[in-house]
């Protein structure tokens, strides 16, 4: 396996400080970012594993909480949609320079109500930035609203457990509204957290295959340098 940097970073959203840890492949073909709308431990050793699966196929990846761990307490603010998603905005601009010197591609893996934010940010991301790929995990993308999920342009992978059925529905609901290229990947006897044996590695590789494949063409299609909303 290449070399791959990891380093502690600080995301500044307004007057809220979110730590959070960027890993990049030295070769990295685009960066990641993981949109985790709680505080807690075990959505975040879920997503440590997810990430491990992209590092081995080239991906940069970024985690961090949406929340502060005092927010993370209690459903209000999970569920608080449009203030998730400027915090992920404000966490993509904080990656802006970065991604502009390594010439890296931008997308966003959400679970839960992160999907739903990381759909609001992509289909309006900071200026001179674009979203080339966004994918979710049992994921809530019905939350983000309606405008949000008409708007949206990036590419869209939904990853849902077979048994889950309530989610599944709510994707297949979103997924209707969306003009975007899309995708709804169904994990045979997966559930919601995705705890059966391998079935979060496997939406870990439909993930990471799914960014691979939209990085390499946003790379060709968009000269070096050049950035659109």
């Amino acid at each position: 396996m290449e070399p791959i940097t990891s380093e502690p970073v600080r995301i500044h959203a307004g007057n809220i400080v979110l730590p959070g840890d960027l890993c990049l492949p030295e070769t990295a073909m685009g960066l990641v970012l993981f949109v985790q709308g709680s505080g807690s431990s075990r959505p975040r050793e879920r997503n440590r594993k997810v990430a491990s699966i992209m590092a081995r196929m080239g991906l940069g990846t970024l985690l961090f909480d949406l929340l502060t761990a005092d927010e993370g307490v209690g459903m209000a603010k999970r569920f608080d949609i449009p203030l998730l998603g400027e915090r992920l905005r404000a966490a993509t601009a904080s990656v802006a320079q970065l991604a502009r010197e390594r010439h890296l591609p931008l997308g966003y893996f959400g679970a839960s109500t992160g999907s739903a934010a990381a759909i609001r940010a992509a289909a309006d991301p900071p200026p001179h930035l674009r979203i080339d790929a966004v994918a979710s995990r049992g994921g809530r993308v019905d939350l983000a609203g309606h405008e949000a999920l008409c708007q949206l342009r990036a590419p869209t992978l939904m990853i849902v457990g077979e048994g889950d059925p309530a989610v599944l529905k709510l994707n297949a609901h979103a997924a209707a509204c969306m003009f975007c290229e899309k995708r709804l990947e169904v994990i045979p006897g997966a559930t919601h957290l995705f705890e059966e044996p391998g079935a979060l590695e496997q939406a870990g590789d439909l993930a990471a295959k799914w960014f691979c494949q939209y990085f390499m063409a946003a790379t060709r299609s968009t000269p070096p340098g050049q950035w659109a909303c």
